[in-house]
């Protein structure tokens, strides 16, 4: 029998933000080159699977896969010899994604690539198994069909930005379907995930870009796969360089291209960010030894600004490029943190500066703000301590996940939190976010977006929001027991 850990883990898999090695519920199926056409055509039959991967002689190598479209077309159109190896009828140039990627990330590869299957692999390249298109229930529905065919076929900026407008209204639909929070977070992310996959690939045609690595990096709200109606433009570059000289070299080649890609996303409708958190600002177009070098002053120096930048940056994620090297910034980062409780301590007395916005009787206390009279900032007051929260133990912990509810999720699990536990508290932030997203389906001016007046709910969202900041406090307390000063 499987312990309660395994088992609260295998529940959150249907999560788009899990990892998909927490997904594949059946055994991998593979044969090795030899392998015959009909042998391989009997364990299809046998295991009633619709895919096998053929491995190296060694057992360990991903060299291409069968699936049951090659069985079609490949050996009952094309009248293969059934006596012939496996290698002549398979597909080479396999696609394949770390075992680690996320629900979210394969749905959007499967798109992007026109494929049902991809090999999951180790960090190392050994085979672990394969996900299936129908394991992803949680790939774009039907609904969205239309749009995710129309943002691959786009050609153009105009096309683009008609087509980021659709995507709005389409979100708008939902939120007013009342679907739940983190559905509606999901098709949101996805369809911008592609949306600017298809912006960085438009620009990048038009530019001579250095043959090294590079990946585009998003951060907060983006990063963290929980983008709202109302989010701007954080992201930076990333770019392996040899040396100092080299770096400063490629960042010059690279520049004019970001800068292109900010602006393209802003005519989409993702405004330039206020602080220029941005790949086309220099500061945050970096070598692989550049970032690391501004993370370390950041840890090593818990200034009021690195504890403003670890919040937005620390949640970083690769969209698009080299993933590899957003991957090994992120161990080296998790392997770093616990090793600065100084810094630690300081992100949770930054965050424990939160008020909570109801008073001793359990009644709602409104902030004394002259334009936003009798409102709550539902950012500030709800979503943000939850996000701090979860990021701090994150990095304490070494968990790689940067979704706050699947960070959520791995740090209960940790601290040996009931099931019930982790379901109050990740309610709640969910609750935070659905009431945000209708706040600003209303179409509010930007200072309301994230605000609530509570006489405008009903009587049942009033007492889950009620509910909501009394986890938030409760996950607060465990904060300061947990990084008191010894």
């Amino acid at each position: 029998m499987p312990d309660s850990n395994t088992e609260s883990r295998r529940i959150s898999s249907f999560s788009p933000y899990a990892a998909l090695r927490h997904l594949v519920r059946r055994q991998a199926l593979s044969v090795a080159p030899g392998a015959s056409v009909r042998d391989t055509l009997l364990l299809l039959d046998e295991t009633r699977a619709d895919a096998v991967v053929v491995l190296d002689d060694s057992g360990r190598m991903p060299l291409g896969i069968v699936t049951l479209k090659d069985v079609v077309r490949r050996i009952a159109i094309e009248a293969c010899d059934l006596q012939a190896s496996i290698v002549t009828v398979m597909t080479g140039g396999l696609i394949t994604i770390p075992a680690d990627s996320t629900v979210h990330q394969a749905s959007v590869v499967m798109v992007r690539r026109g494929v049902r299957h991809l090999v999951l692999t180790e960090a190392d390249g050994r085979f672990f198994n394969v996900v299936s298109q129908s394991d992803l229930y949680t790939l774009p529905g039907v609904q969205s069909a239309e749009l995710v065919t129309a943002i691959l076929a786009a050609r153009d900026l105009p096309t683009l930005v008609a087509l980021a407008g659709d995507i709005r209204r389409f979100v708008i639909r939902l939120v007013a379907e009342r679907l739940s929070a983190e559905t509606l977070c999901h098709r949101l992310s996805a369809l911008n995930d592609l949306l600017t996959l298809q912006v960085i690939e438009l620009v990048a045609g038009q530019f001579e870009l250095p043959y090294v690595p590079w990946c585009w990096l998003v951060f907060g709200s983006e990063g963290r796969l929980e983008q709202t109606l109302a989010t701007d433009q954080d992201n930076g570059l990333l770019f392996a360089a040899d040396s100092k000289a080299h770096a400063d070299s490629l960042r010059e080649d690279f520049l004019p291209f970001a800068r292109a890609v900010n602006e393209a996303l802003d005519d989409c409708g993702f405004p330039l960010c206020k602080g220029n958190i941005m790949a086309g600002n220099r500061q945050w177009c970096l070598s692989a030894d550049e970032w690391r070098t501004a993370f370390d002053a950041w840890l090593t120096s818990p200034q009021p600004e690195a504890l403003l930048n670890s919040c937005i940056f620390f949640d970083f994620r690769a969209l698009y490029g080299h993933e590899a090297l957003a991957t090994e910034l992120r161990d080296w980062l998790l392997a770093r943190a616990p090793s600065y409780p100084l810094f630690l301590r300081a992100m949770v007395e930054n965050t424990l500066n939160w008020e909570s916005p109801l008073n001793w009787r359990n009644g709602f206390r409104y902030e004394y703000s002259k334009d936003f009279p009798h409102t709550i900032d539902l950012k500030k007051h709800g979503s943000r301590p939850l996000v701090d929260a979860a990021r701090i133990h994150a990095l304490a912990q070494g968990i790689s996940d940067t979704n706050t509810v699947e960070r959520l999720r791995a740090v209960g699990e940790r601290m040996g939190n009931t099931p019930e536990q982790m379901a109050a508290t990740i309610d709640a932030f969910h609750h935070i976010q659905r009431i945000r997203l209708e706040q600003q389906m209303s179409g509010r001016p930007g200072g309301l977006s994230n605000r609530v007046d509570p006489d405008d709910l009903h009587e049942l969202d009033r007492l889950i929001l009620k509910e909501t900041f009394k986890q938030i406090q409760g996950l607060q307390r465990g904060l300061a027991r947990a990084y008191a000063p010894v």
